[in-house]
């Protein structure tokens, strides 16, 4: 299966995502700062951060000095669970392009849905409108479940470009994917590698990186692509950077891709956050 790094996803909107991006969690200050800008130099053009990573000025810092031209990247934030009334919600985005010293979000996310709140519809018809403001050029969501996805629709009349959902060989979500194409929902991958559950430990994979002469984390990564997610790992070094971002040049079979989903576990998910019951503040 042919995969370039030049492949960039169409949304449901119109708007694009490079193939792969890099993750931020825990990525902030002047060390992180300059990690996301190595990521950058390195050839990343999708960063994805939050609020609650409080890493926003960070990335910023980050765009200006590496150069980048603003338009070839696709730079990411979430909104938080506490912020999810109408008037919050605006509030909490204007104040995060101020932080990052950006003009607008190519892509904002509520992070969770918060169930028991009930405010998630109320967030998303606040981000919808902060787009027709252009502070954002997609609006999307993470961790939201069929069930959140169909209120929006029903409630809303739009649904998010993208849904990005805990993703990884234990835990590859065929149900979620499906729906998510069904809809014509784009996914992404967040914690792509698992490295709390110490996926990259399993000998299948071991099998498979010797068989292909490639890391065990370029065959997972390369298995998101071929499954059709965007991989967001994190990486800090410039080594790993440039590992997962190696991933482009050889692809993995039929068999290769089965024996990768043969991880899965009836509830892989790394910590206790069943999205149906879990809230994040």
């Amino acid at each position: 299966m042919s995969i370039s790094p030049l492949d960039e996803a169409v949304l449901n909107d119109g708007t694009t995502l490079p193939p792969i991006g890099l993750g931020t969690y825990r990525l902030w200050g002047s060390a992180g700062a300059s990690s996301i800008e190595s990521a950058i130099r390195m050839g990343y053009r999708l960063i994805d951060s939050a609020v609650n990573y409080e890493n926003e000025g960070a990335l910023g810092r980050a765009v200006r000095r590496s150069g980048a031209p603003r338009e070839d990247l696709r730079l990411v934030s979430k909104l938080p669970g506490r912020h999810q009334r109408y008037e919050e919600a605006v509030r909490v985005v204007e104040e995060s392009l101020y932080r990052a010293g950006l003009d607008y979000w190519d892509l904002y996310l509520i992070h969770w849905p918060n169930p028991k709140q009930g405010l998630y519809v109320e967030a998303f018809w606040a981000l919808v409108d902060l787009k027709k403001r252009g502070l954002i050029r997609s609006v999307g969501v993470s961790n939201f479940l069929p069930a959140h996805l169909e209120r929006l629709r029903d409630e809303v009349g739009e649904l998010p470009s993208v849904n990005q959902i805990e993703l990884h060989p234990y835990f590859p979500q065929a149900r979620a994917r499906a729906f998510h194409e069904s809809l014509g929902i784009r996914t992404e991958s967040w914690s792509p590698l698992a490295r709390k559950l110490r996926v990259v430990d399993e000998p299948i994979l071991a099998d498979l990186a010797r068989e292909t002469g490639r890391s065990v984390a370029q065959i997972v990564l390369r298995w998101h692509l071929q499954l059709g997610a965007i991989p967001i790992p994190k990486a800090a070094s410039q080594a790993r950077q440039r590992e997962n971002l190696a991933v482009f040049d050889f692809a993995l079979d039929e068999g290769q891709m089965a024996r990768i989903s043969s991880l899965a576990r009836p509830d892989g998910r790394q910590a206790d956050q069943d999205p149906a019951v879990y809230e994040e503040f």
